[in-house]
């Protein structure tokens, strides 16, 4: 899913429209938390649908220790939640300036802003440690370069066991996601599906 606003697409690093300020609760993992959007981010009026179900399906799992990352963070209700729910240490990291400066607001505006570090990075590029698990929703209009690089590009940024979980639909490239994984790593699966979105699942080895 993806949004378009005056033109641009919400994964310009500069977005230039207009401001457009909104604030609203969610409850996300059981808790509620508080959100201040803008123009030029993804799902600025709500939680996307596929945001929910991928994070549904990751509280399932049991992740080994160790830091998350929320890749691609938008104004961040991914990594507030998973910091809030699982207390483990979150980097966020957007392309997208104006969402890393909502996603820096919104983790002091729920009290996670201790356990979460925000930062600018083009996919992985300025990302340098290893994690738990990788967390994404990709921008399926930002091209499947784009998508494949975020995808295959995880296996280097996980902890042996680490995981990358990631939601699509189906008919925007759910299927062709998981062979790109799979292209990657031994271990993929599905551990979530609902109207059309697939929650995808692939694990590094663990180390004997």
């Amino acid at each position: 899913m993806a949004e378009k606003v005056s033109g641009q697409q919400y994964f310009t690093a500069d977005p230039t429209a207009e401001h457009d300020y909104q604030n609203f609760d969610f409850e996300l993992l059981g808790h509620n938390l508080h959100f201040k959007t803008d123009a030029g981010v993804f799902s600025k009026k709500t939680i996307d649908f596929g945001t929910r179900v991928m994070l549904d399906a990751a509280a399932e799992e049991d992740f080994v220790p160790g830091k998350i990352l929320d890749l691609g963070c938008g104004y961040g209700p991914v990594g507030n939640a998973v910091a809030k729910a699982w207390g483990r240490e979150v980097d966020m990291v957007d392309v997208n300036d104006r969402a890393l400066d909502l996603a820096k607001v919104n983790c002091q505006k729920n009290g996670v802003d201790i356990l979460t570090h925000v930062f600018q990075s083009s996919i992985y590029d300025n990302v340098q440690d290893q994690y738990a698990a990788i967390l994404v929703n990709p921008p399926i209009r930002a091209g499947k370069p784009v998508v494949t690089a975020m995808l295959q590009g995880a296996a280097k940024h996980l902890v042996d066991g680490g995981a990358i979980v990631a939601v699509l639909q189906k008919k925007q490239g759910a299927p062709s996601a998981q062979k790109n994984l799979e292209a990657v790593f031994e271990d993929v699966s599905v551990i979530g599906k609902k109207k059309g979105y697939f929650v995808l699942m692939a694990k590094n080895p663990k180390e004997n």
